[in-house]
């Protein structure tokens, strides 16, 4: 039997801690580990045309399974192109682990051709970025790296040169076990303690959920019927939270809609459940706060707090529900469900009359028919901008469905890469990239990769020829738009011309048909959709202090359009509401 070289050491390490896929672009220093993913049948290479793509797939795969997922980038200027993609993972909490290749490692230091130091040049997107400079040093470094990426839920990068990739690896080494999954976090018996006193205390509290409400739905709706409180949430406590929620009031923040905003700043006590929410702007500075998050840096970063919990969500509520009084007073809860629904039925209207014949066709009418036409259990990938708000908007969770973006890193072109990485998990599955014309052109080379693969990523492209949110942004500061306007091709005509299925919509009533069409497609597709570019109204509860963060969105204009089918789950929920 032939002798292992380091490449294939570090390829069977991958597989054995779950990775299925290394997605990337080669080159020479790349070489030697892309040949010892060819002859190992457990793990793929996946070939796209940028490298920030690859990492863009790798986070989005490591979202939808939950699992170590991994990308590399060739040396100096390709393993550079990944560092976009892998902020977003880091700042996503992804479990991914980047491999930067590097120079020959007698060259290191002398400024040698496509010499950088990915080892310091990564760390401010990583739990951990070293380099390997010993083929003895490779397994624990790697196993090292894999429990950062998988344990602290972000990336790890190895920086191996070519050179000691295909040296020999070293006889005997240690197969030494693999952390592949995290364990759950229960808090202090004296923090449970405080949080029941503060709970019982207060008369009015609020729920506000994100992303850490992950496989605590069943929890956080007995807590809120015990003790009565409306729940909001940040947009990525979205998919985990709103639905089959007889307590939602909505979102808050600039994409915000409904009652979320009174019903934080209207209540005794706010506890922040999961969710690391940065506008503090939009929360209130006069109302009792405890957080709870299994993340102990993220605790109090946003504002004051009266009590930090460290822990899982779910363990923490499954703590507290035997615990608290259960209240009888509705009086807080209904009230705000009241005004939610009341605020969805005034904005809703302006978006559902004559939205059929309207040309250009109004992006949330293209969301709404999105929304009603998709799978029950499709995965929406999202760019951020406007898309951001059609999303948050009118597709609606269901508990099955996915929608993921890069809601805290905010980047641009997220949307197809990410589609790439989720449609790799399950060909079988639908998967929507909900893209920008501005989005979707950045890093529209990797269409080619869904027609490469034969990937059925379903692209609808939001195509109002301009950079929407951008405009939004110098319109909310006092000046004119400039330097915002594309001028585009025929999207779907570049589709068809890469082989793909492509449609071009410019009429209300043609959309339907070309989204089923779509759908029915067996491989890649994209729907080319001439949106309207002037699509924004006016919003509830903006200050002046929320002028900086997300969009620059302050006291005069943004976003609050229809909600599609949230309006009708907000009566749904009034069924049992007195009249106030």
């Amino acid at each position: 039997m032939a002798k292992q070289n380091v490449a294939e050491q570090f390829v069977d390490i991958l597989v054995r801690a779950g990775v299925e896929r290394l997605y990337g672009v080669v080159g020479d220093s790349l070489n030697p580990v892309v040949d010892a993913v060819r002859r190992n049948s457990a793990i793929d290479w996946v070939h796209v045309r940028h490298e920030e793509t690859a990492a863009f797939a790798a986070g989005a795969e490591a979202q939808i399974t939950g699992k170590l997922t991994a990308c590399a980038g060739s040396c100096g200027p390709g393993n550079l192109h990944l560092i976009n993609g892998l902020y977003d993972a880091h700042r996503s909490m992804a479990p991914v682990l980047a491999l930067a290749s590097q120079i020959p490692s007698s060259e290191i230091g002398l400024g040698y051709f496509q010499e950088t130091h990915p080892d310091r040049l990564f760390q401010e997107c990583s739990h951990y970025s070293e380099l390997i400079s010993s083929p003895k040093q490779m397994p624990r470094l790697l196993q090292t790296a894999i429990q950062h990426a998988v344990g602290r839920s972000g990336v790890s990068v190895v920086s191996l040169p070519g050179d000691i990739a295909a040296e020999p690896a070293p006889e005997k080494a240690a197969e030494t076990a693999l952390v592949t999954s995290r364990p759950t976090v229960r808090p202090g018996d004296a923090e449970i303690d405080e949080l029941v006193r503060l709970i019982d205390a207060a008369d009015k509290v609020t729920l506000f959920c994100g992303s850490g409400t992950a496989g605590a739905h069943a929890e956080v709706m007995q807590f809120a019927e015990k003790i009565k409180s409306p729940i909001g949430h940040a947009l990525r406590g979205k998919e985990w939270i709103q639905y089959d929620n007889k307590f939602d009031v909505g979102m808050s923040g600039l994409l915000g809609y409904g009652a979320a905003y009174e019903a934080t700043h209207e209540c005794d006590l706010l506890i922040l459940l999961g969710t690391d929410f940065p506008y503090n702007a939009f929360l209130p500075d006069d109302v009792k706060i405890a957080q709870v998050d299994v993340r102990p840096e993220h605790l109090g970063r946003r504002s004051k707090l009266d009590l930090a919990v460290w822990g899982d969500v779910r363990e923490t509520l499954r703590c507290l529900i035997p615990r608290v009084r259960e209240k009888k007073n509705r009086r807080f809860l209904d009230k705000m469900l009241k005004k939610h629904a009341d605020a969805l039925e005034g904005v809703v209207k302006a978006y559902t009359r004559k939205v059929e014949k309207h040309v250009p066709i109004h992006p949330e009418y293209v969301a709404s028919v999105l929304d009603e036409l998709a799978d029950e259990d499709t995965v929406f990938t999202v760019d951020t901008g406007m898309c951001n708000v059609w999303a948050a908007r009118y597709i609606t969770p269901n508990g099955r469905r996915r929608v993921i973006g890069s809601f805290s890193h905010g980047s641009m072109a997220n949307a197809l890469p990410m589609a790439i990485g989720a449609q790799f998990t399950d060909r079988d599955r639908q998967v929507v990239s909900m893209s920008g014309d501005g989005g979707f052109s950045m890093l529209m080379g990797d269409f080619l990769t869904l027609v490469q693969y034969d990937l059925p990523v379903k692209v609808v492209l939001f195509n109002n020829s301009s950079l929407g949110m951008v405009e939004l942004e110098m319109l909310v500061a006092g000046l004119p738009s400039h330097g915002t306007t594309n001028k585009n091709p025929d999207f779907a005509a570049v589709a068809r011309a890469c082989g793909a299925h492509g449609v071009r919509v410019e009429k209300p009533k043609d959309l339907p048909g070309a989204l089923k069409s779509a759908f029915k497609h067996k491989g890649p597709a994209l729907v080319d959709i001439v949106t309207d570019p002037n699509a924004l109204s006016i919003p509830p509860k903006i200050s002046a202090e929320m002028v900086t963060g997300f969009a620059l969105s302050a006291s005069k204009i943004v976003l609050d359009g229809g909600v599609g089918r949230m309006a009708q789950m907000a009566r749904s929920n009034l069924r049992n509401v007195p009249r106030l």
